[in-house]
């Protein structure tokens, strides 16, 4: 039985990932000074203005207002007239310390108050976190989100090297996928691309036909395989017909509101905190990229065609109360040997997952944009024997 599975990506100069972008800027010109700075960084734009907030304890001073508006330059916004201008813009500064409640429980965890001698900080907060993995692709994600981000990452190399002169930095793109089966079947195939949706902005006055010929050839048939695409795949571009405005002027940005372009696509199941403008004493960013790790190496093992892994902690509690696995019926082993092999092989303690990912390193903005993870630069994405 034939299946339509659809997932999205935005581009970099989509109002949400600035705000993105620029939490994860400060959070790397902090870390540049200070590896053990904590950081909490939210922010959010909107018709010129940009607010910074959050809470940040560190030793390193750092001018926040150039780092903003240098993120808004990289990005390519320059006209406060369709968009935002880096020069121009409002920036509104709120910073204050990490709470000393939150503190008490990061800075040392249960464990060691109860004599344990972990020498692991607790988890920054309670929560939930997902890792996932399949064979679909060379990197092991999902056909849909690999192709999307790859389409949305293309958008812009087209227009920051004028190979489509006219483009905008904001933009999106939907691509869906028909498998043989239903997803969460063990023997799902990718079979074809039935749809892409791709929505550019644009400089005024370039006709309709002109933006949808550049795109369906210079940017969806070079980097969609010809093999997935054929006579019945259908294209909608700029399906309003005009993408003039755009960024935070055509609408309000903030960070944290892409959390399922930033993972899975919608194809596995999220835990529901956002990662970027925060430290990896955030479990909700440092979890969810070991949980990745975790899942990628035991399908790259040949443990399972796919897998997914939940983990679960508590403020203040180093270790996870609880793993799950599920490999869809795709393993080659027992889940409950994979969970002690899971178990046995890393240290799950906050401390442990930051010092083997090395998470005190400033590498976040590679992070940000076309997705956390199957970028092979990113070290939650090595692959080892387990």
């Amino acid at each position: 039985m034939k299946k339509l599975f659809t997932s999205e990506s935005v581009t970099e100069g989509h109002p949400d990932k600035l705000c993105d972008y620029i939490s994860d800027s400060v959070l790397d010109s902090y870390l540049e000074k200070d590896k053990n700075s904590r950081v909490a960084c939210e922010v959010m734009c909107g018709k010129g203005e940009v607010f910074v907030t959050g809470e940040i304890t560190s030793t390193a001073n750092i001018n926040i207002e150039e780092v903003v508006r240098n993120t808004i330059k990289e990005i390519g916004y320059f006209g406060e007239d369709i968009d935002i201008d880096y020069k121009t813009c409002k920036v509104h500064i709120n910073i204050s310390r990490q709470s000393p409640d939150i503190a008490l429980g990061v800075n040392k965890s249960l464990e060691d108050k109860e004599g344990e001698n972990l020498q692991s900080e607790g988890a920054g907060d309670q929560g939930i976190m997902f890792g996932y993995a399949c064979d679909e692709t060379e990197e092991l994600m999902p056909l849909p989100i690999s192709l999307a981000h790859k389409l949305s990452k293309k958008l812009a190399e087209v227009r920051k090297e004028r190979i489509i002169d006219y483009l905008g930095p904001d933009g999106k793109v939907q691509v869906t996928i028909e498998y043989e089966d239903d997803i969460l079947d063990e023997d799902n195939i990718p079979i074809r691309v039935d749809t892409v949706v791709v929505s550019t902005q644009h400089r005024d006055g370039i006709e309709l036909e002109k933006i949808k010929e550049d795109i369906k050839e210079k940017v969806i048939k070079t980097t969609i395989p010809m093999d997935l695409l054929d006579d019945d795949t259908k294209y909608f571009i700029n399906p309003t017909g005009r993408f003039v405005i755009g960024g935070p002027l055509g609408d309000s940005g903030l960070t944290g509101r892409k959390i399922i372009v930033d993972t899975y696509g919608g194809y596995s199941r999220h835990g529901g905190g956002a990662f970027s403008g925060k430290d990896a004493t955030k479990v909700d960013r440092s979890v969810s990229y070991m949980a990745r790790h975790i899942a990628k190496n035991i399908v790259a093992n040949g443990y399972s065609k796919k897998c997914e892994i939940q983990f679960a902690y508590s403020i203040g509690v180093a270790k996870p109360v609880a793993i799950y696995i599920d490999t869809y019926g795709t393993n080659t082993i027992p889940e409950e040997k994979i969970v002690k092999k899971i178990e046995d092989k890393f240290d799950l303690t906050p401390r442990g997952i930051i010092n083997y990912l090395e998470l005190q390193n400033p590498i976040f903005r590679k992070t940000t944009n076309y997705g956390h993870f199957g970028k092979k630069e990113l070290p939650w994405e090595k692959v080892i024997e387990m």
